[in-house]
Parts: C-alpha cells; structure tokens; sequence
C-alpha cells in the first residue's frame, strides 16, 4: 500500500511559478513509475506529466511542454512538478499517482494509487 500526500497549490498570477510536490510512504516507492494529472471545473481529468522509476524517461503533455518540469528524489519518496510560465488555463486539482510497473503511464485508469489533490489557481 502507498499513501500520496501532494502539497504546493495555492493562487498564483499568470506567468509565475508553483513548485508541487508528492511525498509518498511505503518501501517501495523507487520502484514507481509516477504520473501528475489535473482536473478543471467541468473537465475530465488529463494527463499532466509522467516520470519512470529511475527519472530517466519524462513525458509531458503537449500544453505543458516547456513551462513543467517533472522529478523525483527516490531518497526521499517525493516526486515533484515546477510549473512555470503559469496560465489561467493551467488552473486545476493536481493530483500525482504511482503506477505498480517502473513506468509511468498516461491514461488514469492505470494508475494504482491516487493522492488528495492540490488545487492550483491561475488568476489573468
């Protein structure tokens, strides 16, 4: 079993900067390959980022190519997203989820374990 706890959110104006992070229990969290999604009012839930076990496979989606960035740090069982460039169409629920196979994933219904959310607000 893991348990996710994310944390950063908060009001931000456009163009600047959140950094969330996903701080993660259980032993065996390295061996996760972990996903960021988010979810709008109104919206279904998509695909944000994702990063393999080891961090040396990313993917982003196209929107966000360039302005995120995703880590993780193994040694502290945290996984984290720098956003930059924020837009008010980046306002959302972020949630980060781990994936029981090395690899992340890009379709939701793969995942295994899912945290809170966070929510991130992007005012014009």
């Amino acid at each position: 079993q893991v348990q996710l706890v994310e944390s950063g959110g908060g009001l931000v104006q456009a163009g600047g900067f959140l950094r969330l992070s996903c701080a993660a229990s259980g032993r065996t969290f390295s061996t996760y390959g972990m996903g960021w999604f988010r979810q709008a009012p109104g919206k279904e839930r998509e695909f944000v980022a994702g990063i393999s076990w080891s961090g040396g496979t990313r993917s982003y989606t196209d929107s966000v190519k360039g302005r995120f960035t995703v880590s993780r740090d193994n040694a502290k069982n945290t996984v984290y997203l720098r956003m930059d460039s924020l837009k008010p169409e980046d306002t959302a629920v972020y949630y980060c989820a781990a994936h029981r196979n090395y690899n992340y994933a890009t379709v939701d219904s793969d995942y295994d374990y899912w945290g809170q959310g966070t929510q991130v607000t992007v005012s014009s």
